[in-house]
């Protein structure tokens, strides 16, 4: 396998737009001729089915939602960056793309970051332009805030509604397209594999979730805008549906998978409860502009109720450990940190898995119907989930498995190793480096689907002159009979654990020894435990019900028996990479607590290619050369 990243020549700040000038070029009247199937439709997907069809391509969508707007980046809160410099406080295209190379721990190809940065100014004029009701100053300009690993405001955001807000824009642009007839729209539909042909990717089947129809879908290129895989761990920030099936049936099909085992713990998530849960709830890292964490400096002091701790007595963790960012110090390092005093047995609430998000000093400052104004819908979901108002305690919060930055690899043009395939936002890896920062999700996902993926995919159609075959052609067929093979197969083992209990058990183990902290030993474990949990799974799961029929316990059964297999490949990963980067923290290698990178030897992303069933991945890097960025340690101190 040949990892050809295509980053163009030239200097760093002119290279995407030399890019773009020497992209080849499909006519308007040509555009028409071609079809492409988009899967997924939240910023990512549905921006790029909208702007593809209305530069004349003809699109097929599909969502396993009941309808687009329901994809999981309306639960997005905080924010979306762009270097505006409205604040006029020395923000600038250079900063908001070193920040957020610095945040990836120098783990990210330095060309994508940086076109990243260059376009981010264009998605606020496109989302203004849309109607998204964006936050604005007292003279009605827009608003800013601040996030994570930044010293700048340059965050844009609705409240703490910003993912709803964005996805509306981009869902009316869907809506028009379809209305238009350009956009054919499958709601309810499950990718379950891909097909390629002769070399490239052609198309997709799927079932349909409400009638259990298996069918196959032809098109000149697929596009995967299908989220990261962070529901591997079971409990997560994510929607109870999210899955890998996507990315995964196309790395089972020869796409390189990069970096699996980057992923993401967000330090403000409102504390597990119990046994009980399917998932976790994000309280929006905006809420760190205003709330400082804090737990009490002496563990017997951890059962009293916070209004009764003198401030004497308070431990401001992440102001004491970073004085430079304060409670805005990167997901990473502020997860470790909330874990660190929780382990020493300074943790507050059941268990002592929590530390204090308090906001009293803000609410003396501020007065409480500006902090209503800025966090009402945050403080209001607060409540309604734990019974406790945080206008007069302060919130409880624990770190938590939010954003995976590991994904399908992809080059500068956002296409696979696998020939048009195409891969978008959380789906690929391409931006992030070993940690995201705060509100560049959306950013990434929009830059994707609005201003990059309409300009590189032309140039595939024009330089590849491949024809598209026939959805009942005999690759197709054959897919069609292994997805219907593995559904059966599924059914028929009748076993006596449900497909939930054996995702809950994994997860467990992925939390234990592959979350916040991963060791040899732990990650060697995982590796011996989850192949034989897998068997277990092909011999004693019970999913009951038809095929034939709406069957959300197939559905489940699907995608944990991918999530049973992609598990292993994220540990080999985690193993393999003899280093601490940004999330991925392997006690090994720390300084000071803090994580210790190996440049002479891990500079480089890791790309594994599937071998075939039973067999070990083969690892492939692509190195990360550096033009203008001089990899140092990352010091938020």
């Amino acid at each position: 396998m040949k990892l050809d990243s295509k980053i163009p020549s030239g200097p760093l700040g002119q290279k995407w737009d030399k890019h773009k000038f020497d992209l080849k070029l499909i006519s308007p009247a040509n555009k028409r001729k071609f079809e492409v199937i988009v899967v997924g439709s939240g910023l990512a997907g549905g921006s790029a089915a909208a702007t593809l069809a209305e530069l004349g391509y003809s699109v097929k969508s599909f969502c396993y939602q009941d309808s687009p707007r329901r994809a999981h980046s309306i639960a997005a809160q905080g924010g979306i960056n762009a270097a505006k410099n409205y604040q006029n406080d020395g923000d600038s295209v250079q900063r908001l793309f070193y920040d957020t190379i610095k945040g990836g721990d120098f783990r990210a190809r330095e060309a994508n970051v940086h076109r990243l940065a260059q376009v981010s100014v264009s998605i606020i004029d496109q989302c203004v332009a849309q109607g998204v009701p964006f936050a604005r100053e007292y003279g009605g300009l827009l608003d800013n805030r601040s996030f994570g690993g930044a010293q700048v405001s340059r965050t844009f955001y609705a409240r703490g509604q910003t993912g709803q807000q964005l996805m509306l824009g981009a869902y009316q642009a869907l809506s028009r397209q379809i209305g238009l007839g350009t956009v054919k729209m499958y709601p309810r539909t499950e990718m379950l594999d891909l097909v390629v042909v002769d070399g490239h990717a052609k198309g997709i089947v799927v079932r349909d979730m409400v009638t259990g129809e298996i069918s196959s879908h032809a098109a000149d290129a697929v596009v995967l805008a299908t989220g990261g895989y962070g529901p591997v761990f079971y409990l997560s920030t994510n929607a109870v549906g999210c899955n890998v099936t996507g990315t995964f049936r196309a790395f089972k099909k020869g796409a390189a998978f990069a970096n699996p085992c980057y992923t993401q713990i967000h330090p403000t998530c409102i504390p597990v409860s119990g046994d009980h849960q399917s998932k976790l709830t994000l309280m929006s890292e905006s809420l760190r502009n205003d709330g400082r964490v804090w737990v009490p400096k002496r563990k017997e002091d951890c059962a009293k109720s916070p209004g009764s701790i003198a401030e004497a007595d308070r431990d401001y963790i992440l102001e004491r450990k970073y004085p430079s960012f304060g409670n805005l110090a990167p997901r990473d390092i502020s997860s470790r940190a909330a874990k660190e005093v929780c382990d020493e047995g300074r943790g507050v609430g059941p268990g002592g898995l929590g530390v204090y998000l308090d906001f009293n000093d803000a609410i003396h400052r501020l007065g409480a119907a500006k902090i209503r104004e800025r966090y009402g819908n945050l403080f209001d979901m607060y409540e309604r989930i734990t019974g406790e108002n945080a206008y007069q305690q302060p919130m409880r919060i624990y770190p938590a498995v939010h954003y995976t930055m590991g994904g399908l690899w992809v080059d500068y043009n956002l296409m696979s190793n696998l020939p048009g395939l195409f891969v978008l936002g959380e789906a690929n890896f391409s931006d992030h480096g070993a940690n995201r920062l705060g509100a560049s999700a959306l950013m990434q996902g929009l830059a994707d689907g609005y201003f990059i993926l309409p300009y590189t995919i032309g140039h595939y159609f024009a330089s590849s002159k491949q024809t598209r075959p026939k959805a009942d052609d005999a690759e197709f067929r054959k897919v069609e009979e292994e997805v219907a093979a593995r559904t059966k197969r599924l059914l028929s083992i009748k076993g006596k654990k449900t497909p939930r209990a054996f995702h809950r058990e994994l997860g467990k183990l992925m939390w234990e020894n592959c979350g916040m902290a991963r060791s040899k030993a732990s990650l060697e474990l995982n590796l011996k435990r989850i192949p034989e949990l897998r068997e277990e799974f092909w011999n004693s799961v019970n999913v009951a019900g038809e095929a034939g029929d709406l069957n959300q316990t197939l559905e489940h059964a699907g995608r944990v028996a991918d999530f049973l297999e992609f598990g292993e490949l994220l540990c080999l990963d985690a193993l393999t990479r003899e280093e601490s980067a940004g999330g991925h923290f392997r006690v090994e290698h720390q300084e000071e607590g803090e994580c210790k990178r190996d440049d002479e030897n891990f500079a480089h992303v890791a790309a594994w290619e599937f071998q075939g069933e039973g067999k070990a991945p083969l690892r492939h890097t692509e190195p990360l050369v550096y033009e203008e960025v001089h990899m140092s340690t990352r010091s938020y101190k």
